[in-house]
Protein backbone atom coordinates (compact mmCIF):
# COMPACT_ATOMS: atom_id res chain seq x y z
CA UNK A 1 0.00 0.00 0.00
CA UNK A 2 2.68 2.36 -0.45
CA UNK A 3 2.10 5.59 -2.05
CA UNK A 4 -1.17 6.13 -0.26
CA UNK A 5 -1.40 8.69 1.87
CA UNK A 6 -1.29 7.24 6.25
CA UNK A 7 -5.53 8.26 6.78
CA UNK A 8 -6.19 6.19 3.06
CA UNK A 9 -3.71 2.99 4.28
CA UNK A 10 -5.95 3.30 7.52
CA UNK A 11 -8.99 3.03 5.66
CA UNK A 12 -7.91 0.32 3.48
CA UNK A 13 -6.61 -1.92 6.33
CA UNK A 14 -9.90 -1.20 8.28
CA UNK A 15 -11.90 -2.22 5.14
CA UNK A 16 -10.40 -5.20 4.47
CA UNK A 17 -11.30 -6.90 8.08
CA UNK A 18 -14.91 -7.15 6.94
CA UNK A 19 -15.44 -10.87 5.60
CA UNK A 20 -14.83 -11.49 2.06
CA UNK A 21 -13.04 -8.25 1.64
CA UNK A 22 -9.25 -8.45 0.24
CA UNK A 23 -7.22 -5.77 -0.21
CA UNK A 24 -7.50 -4.93 -3.35
CA UNK A 25 -11.70 -4.48 -2.54
CA UNK A 26 -10.89 -2.81 0.32
CA UNK A 27 -8.62 -0.05 -1.76
CA UNK A 28 -11.76 0.11 -4.84
CA UNK A 29 -14.00 1.03 -1.64
CA UNK A 30 -11.29 3.77 0.14
CA UNK A 31 -11.24 5.15 -3.19
CA UNK A 32 -14.97 5.01 -4.28
CA UNK A 33 -14.98 6.96 -0.57
CA UNK A 34 -12.51 9.05 -1.04
CA UNK A 35 -14.46 10.85 -4.50
CA UNK A 36 -17.84 10.55 -2.61
CA UNK A 37 -19.25 13.45 -1.51
CA UNK A 38 -18.60 14.46 2.39
CA UNK A 39 -22.25 14.09 2.96
CA UNK A 40 -22.24 9.94 1.53
CA UNK A 41 -19.34 9.71 3.78
CA UNK A 42 -21.05 11.51 7.33
CA UNK A 43 -24.52 9.07 6.26
CA UNK A 44 -22.24 6.10 5.92
CA UNK A 45 -20.29 7.17 9.44
CA UNK A 46 -23.72 8.04 11.11
CA UNK A 47 -25.21 4.72 10.01
CA UNK A 48 -22.47 2.60 11.31
CA UNK A 49 -22.41 4.50 15.15
CA UNK A 50 -26.07 4.28 15.06
CA UNK A 51 -25.96 0.46 14.97
CA UNK A 52 -23.34 0.05 17.59
CA UNK A 53 -25.28 2.46 19.54
CA UNK A 54 -28.82 0.98 18.98
CA UNK A 55 -29.19 -2.40 18.01
CA UNK A 56 -29.23 -5.36 20.48
CA UNK A 57 -30.66 -8.67 20.93
CA UNK A 58 -34.92 -9.27 21.45
CA UNK A 59 -35.46 -10.50 24.35
CA UNK A 60 -37.73 -13.42 23.73
CA UNK A 61 -35.84 -14.33 20.52
CA UNK A 62 -32.39 -12.97 20.48
CA UNK A 63 -33.10 -11.72 17.16
CA UNK A 64 -30.97 -8.29 16.62
CA UNK A 65 -33.76 -5.51 17.51
CA UNK A 66 -33.93 -1.75 18.12
CA UNK A 67 -35.68 -2.48 21.03
CA UNK A 68 -36.26 -4.82 23.59
CA UNK A 69 -38.81 -6.84 21.82
CA UNK A 70 -38.19 -7.38 17.93
CA UNK A 71 -41.20 -6.71 15.67
CA UNK A 72 -41.68 -10.15 14.91
CA UNK A 73 -42.24 -11.32 18.52
CA UNK A 74 -44.12 -8.23 19.09
CA UNK A 75 -46.29 -9.12 16.18
CA UNK A 76 -50.10 -10.28 17.89
CA UNK A 77 -50.93 -11.98 14.22
CA UNK A 78 -47.96 -14.70 14.56
CA UNK A 79 -48.80 -17.98 15.58
CA UNK A 80 -46.96 -18.62 18.96
CA UNK A 81 -47.16 -22.12 19.48
CA UNK A 82 -44.58 -22.63 16.93
CA UNK A 83 -40.55 -21.80 17.15
CA UNK A 84 -38.43 -22.28 14.25
CA UNK A 85 -34.84 -22.50 15.44
CA UNK A 86 -32.47 -20.97 12.93
CA UNK A 87 -28.45 -20.08 13.36
CA UNK A 88 -28.28 -16.39 12.82
CA UNK A 89 -30.19 -13.48 12.12
CA UNK A 90 -29.34 -13.90 8.44
CA UNK A 91 -31.70 -17.32 8.45
CA UNK A 92 -34.24 -15.48 9.98
CA UNK A 93 -34.07 -12.73 7.04
CA UNK A 94 -33.99 -15.83 4.65
CA UNK A 95 -37.10 -17.70 5.94
CA UNK A 96 -39.26 -14.23 6.63
CA UNK A 97 -38.20 -13.17 2.75
CA UNK A 98 -40.10 -16.43 1.71
CA UNK A 99 -43.55 -15.13 3.05
CA UNK A 100 -44.16 -19.44 4.21
CA UNK A 101 -43.61 -19.32 7.77
CA UNK A 102 -45.86 -17.19 10.38
CA UNK A 103 -44.87 -18.51 13.69
CA UNK A 104 -42.10 -17.37 15.88
CA UNK A 105 -38.49 -17.52 15.99
CA UNK A 106 -35.37 -18.80 18.25
CA UNK A 107 -31.99 -17.58 17.04
CA UNK A 108 -29.18 -19.33 18.56
CA UNK A 109 -26.26 -17.37 16.93
CA UNK A 110 -24.21 -20.15 15.69
CA UNK A 111 -23.75 -23.92 15.52
CA UNK A 112 -21.64 -26.66 17.47
CA UNK A 113 -17.97 -26.21 16.42
CA UNK A 114 -16.02 -27.80 19.29
CA UNK A 115 -12.82 -27.15 17.09
CA UNK A 116 -13.40 -23.44 17.13
CA UNK A 117 -14.33 -23.30 21.01
CA UNK A 118 -18.18 -23.32 20.53
CA UNK A 119 -20.48 -25.46 22.56
CA UNK A 120 -23.63 -26.38 23.87
CA UNK A 121 -23.04 -22.84 26.25
CA UNK A 122 -22.68 -20.52 23.49
CA UNK A 123 -25.46 -21.21 22.33
CA UNK A 124 -29.00 -19.64 23.02
CA UNK A 125 -29.91 -23.47 24.58
CA UNK A 126 -30.86 -22.79 27.86
CA UNK A 127 -33.25 -20.09 26.64
CA UNK A 128 -34.93 -22.50 24.46
CA UNK A 129 -35.99 -25.19 26.75
CA UNK A 130 -37.14 -22.26 28.90
CA UNK A 131 -38.92 -20.76 26.04
CA UNK A 132 -40.60 -24.31 25.43
CA UNK A 133 -41.49 -25.33 28.97
CA UNK A 134 -42.68 -21.91 30.29
CA UNK A 135 -45.02 -20.74 27.15
CA UNK A 136 -46.74 -24.22 26.11
CA UNK A 137 -45.01 -24.35 22.78
CA UNK A 138 -46.36 -27.21 20.31
CA UNK A 139 -43.93 -27.45 17.69
CA UNK A 140 -39.99 -26.22 17.28
CA UNK A 141 -38.18 -26.58 13.90
CA UNK A 142 -34.67 -27.41 13.17
CA UNK A 143 -34.10 -24.72 10.89
CA UNK A 144 -29.72 -25.02 11.01
CA UNK A 145 -28.00 -25.35 7.79
CA UNK A 146 -27.49 -29.13 6.22
CA UNK A 147 -23.70 -28.86 7.08
CA UNK A 148 -22.00 -30.95 9.62
CA UNK A 149 -22.04 -28.52 12.51
CA UNK A 150 -26.03 -27.82 11.55
CA UNK A 151 -26.99 -31.72 11.62
CA UNK A 152 -25.25 -31.90 15.09
CA UNK A 153 -27.06 -29.00 16.81
CA UNK A 154 -30.26 -30.14 15.53
CA UNK A 155 -29.47 -33.43 17.01
CA UNK A 156 -28.55 -31.50 20.69
CA UNK A 157 -31.73 -29.63 20.48
CA UNK A 158 -33.37 -32.78 19.72
CA UNK A 159 -32.06 -34.90 22.46
CA UNK A 160 -32.45 -31.72 25.42
CA UNK A 161 -36.47 -31.89 24.17
CA UNK A 162 -36.59 -35.48 24.52
CA UNK A 163 -39.35 -36.46 27.00
CA UNK A 164 -40.94 -32.92 26.83
CA UNK A 165 -44.71 -32.50 25.24
CA UNK A 166 -43.56 -30.91 22.02
CA UNK A 167 -43.40 -31.76 17.94
CA UNK A 168 -39.79 -31.51 16.88
CA UNK A 169 -39.39 -31.66 12.81
CA UNK A 170 -36.54 -30.73 10.67
CA UNK A 171 -36.60 -28.30 7.29
CA UNK A 172 -36.58 -30.45 4.31
CA UNK A 173 -33.79 -30.33 2.17
CA UNK A 174 -33.52 -31.90 -1.07
CA UNK A 175 -33.94 -30.91 -5.09
CA UNK A 176 -34.28 -26.81 -5.46
CA UNK A 177 -37.55 -26.32 -7.51
CA UNK A 178 -36.65 -26.14 -11.75
CA UNK A 179 -33.71 -28.41 -10.83
CA UNK A 180 -32.39 -31.78 -12.75
CA UNK A 181 -31.88 -34.46 -11.28
CA UNK A 182 -28.68 -35.81 -13.58
CA UNK A 183 -26.87 -32.28 -11.76
CA UNK A 184 -27.61 -32.86 -8.21
CA UNK A 185 -25.02 -34.20 -5.80
CA UNK A 186 -25.14 -37.13 -3.74
CA UNK A 187 -25.64 -35.60 -0.65
CA UNK A 188 -28.49 -33.10 -1.76
CA UNK A 189 -29.69 -36.63 -3.45
CA UNK A 190 -29.65 -38.34 -0.23
CA UNK A 191 -31.33 -35.58 1.84
CA UNK A 192 -34.03 -35.51 -0.76
CA UNK A 193 -34.77 -39.14 -0.22
CA UNK A 194 -34.57 -39.11 3.22
CA UNK A 195 -37.36 -35.93 3.54
CA UNK A 196 -39.74 -37.24 1.03
CA UNK A 197 -43.78 -36.74 1.82
CA UNK A 198 -46.44 -37.99 0.90
CA UNK A 199 -48.83 -37.16 -2.37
Amino acid sequence: MTGYAPPIRRLIKELSRFPGIGEKTATRLATFLLYSSEQDATRLAESIIEVKKKIRFCSICFNLSESDVCEICGDPARDRDVICVVEDPDSLVAIEESGGFRGMYHVLHGVLSPGDGIGPESLRLRELIDRISDNGIKEVILATNPSVQGESTALLITKLLQGKDVRISRIAFGIPIGGDLKYVDRMTMTKAIEFRRGM
